[in-house]
């Protein structure tokens, strides 16, 4: 029996014992559902972003940055799955939605056509304190989903957090802005071999964080940078 036969017949086993079930509704998943249940994922409400067309998130930073171009892949709902979605792959060690989510993103992305060549792929860092107490930055594997889907490069050693900000979950964007502009910098150490970057992160609110990494990002020269995130607070 070849290794990869034993894996599958032990993931099976794990399956009829362990029933993995729906991040969205708790319900069992079936053979070739991952994360969530077929129902949930048609729920799930994609935004239809793409880099040719103008958005909301592009307009968000008019007249703030000069990025080449911005998307989210969902919207993020006050309450419900996305919220839900956010808060397992943040805080409760579910690392694997942010796989999940990334191939499903870089899927879209690879059909998109305005989409122009991205020579490097960057999540927005966690602060390193934060991430030894989480065990990992939630954005990576979405990120390095991403870097697949563009045939791209991963880098995670351009951008560094100096200031462990407290959550701004409930901050206005006056004080957003004011708690982040200075908490990203570049890292002096890392090669910066490319001209277009994708800067990822996992949700857009007032756009302070993104706002703040672009602008350190800027400093390299003849550098464009794009935006991404995996999903948007719709404004109003």
């Amino acid at each position: 029996m070849t290794p990869k036969r034993l894996a599958k017949i032990i993931n099976e086993i794990n399956n009829i014992l362990l029933p993995r079930a729906c991040f969205g509704c708790n319900a069992q998943l079936f053979r070739g559902e991952h994360i969530l249940c077929a129902v949930c994922r048609h729920d799930v409400p994609l935004t239809d972003h793409n880099f040719l067309e103008e958005n909301a998130v592009d307009r968000m930073f008019y007249g703030r940055i000069p990025i080449k171009k911005a998307a989210s892949f969902i919207y993020f709902p006050k309450n419900g799955l996305v919220k839900n979605l956010i808060h397992w792959l943040k805080y409760k060690n579910q690392e694997e939605i942010g796989s999940f989510l990334g191939d499903w993103c870089g899927a879209h992305l690879q059909n998109d056509a305005g989409l122009e060549k991205i020579d490097v792929v960057v999540p927005v860092p966690l602060h390193p304190k934060k991430q030894k107490k989480r065990g990992y930055n939630q954005v990576s594997l979405f990120a390095q989903k991403i870097v697949e889907s563009l045939q791209a490069e991963y880098r995670d050693d351009i951008l560094v957090k100096g200031v462990n900000i407290t959550s701004q979950t409930k901050k206005d964007r006056h004080l957003r802005w004011e708690s982040s502009k200075e908490a990203f910098r570049l890292n002096p150490d890392c090669n910066a071999n490319f001209r277009h970057v994708l800067l990822v992160d996992d949700v857009i609110t007032t756009g302070s964080t993104m706002e703040s990494c672009t602008r350190a990002l800027l400093q390299l020269e003849e550098v464009e940078v794009s935006l991404l995130s995996m999903a948007v607070v719709q404004q109003g």
